[in-house]
């Protein structure tokens, strides 16, 4: 099962630092993301979404490789990349998994202009170790899934003096 957590920075680059903090503890098997998502909103109260991959460029690329198979039977390879490449581009634009793109905009609407808020989608996580690297941080628990034992522990870690490494 997967828990959501919602984590507010005051600035775009204290989530960034904190997503990859949280790629690094995934490279140590210590938590396993199924997404992980700044959303950033702009100082005119636009919120931009960065992902860690664009949809519609995957479309592209598949529907582009697809579409040249597809022409060779044909004899028109070309014409069936460049048609491939759009229909894909078109699919990937729609296609959308890990946490809903609506639900993010919404929630990080509550950021104050400047900040952001980093969206993760926590598969598993060996809790212990995960909160000790991320004591200090800072940010604010906007939104949880998880019981209340861990929101708590999460809350306080995020609040805790840093450790010295």
């Amino acid at each position: 099962m997967n828990d959501l957590l919602v984590i507010a920075f005051p600035s775009e680059e204290k989530a960034e630092e904190v997503r990859q903090k949280l790629f690094s503890m995934q490279k140590e098997y210590l938590i396993e993301l199924g997404d992980a998502v700044v959303a950033v909103k702009n100082a005119d109260g636009a919120i931009k979404l960065n992902q860690l991959f664009s949809t519609t460029a995957l479309g592209g690329v598949s529907g582009a490789f697809w579409g040249a198979l597809i022409g060779l039977i044909f004899m028109m390879p070309l014409a069936g990349a460049a048609i491939g490449a759009g229909a894909g581009a078109v699919s990937g634009a729609l296609t959308d998994f890990g946490i809903d793109d609506k639900f993010m905009k919404d929630v990080a609407a509550a950021v104050p202009p400047g900040g952001a808020a980093l969206f993760l989608l926590v598969r598993k996580m060996t809790t212990d170790k995960v909160l000790e690297g991320l004591k200090g941080v800072g940010g604010v628990v906007l939104r949880t899934s998880f019981d209340k034992s861990k929101d708590d522990a999460i809350r306080a870690a995020l609040a805790a003096q840093p450790t010295s490494t």
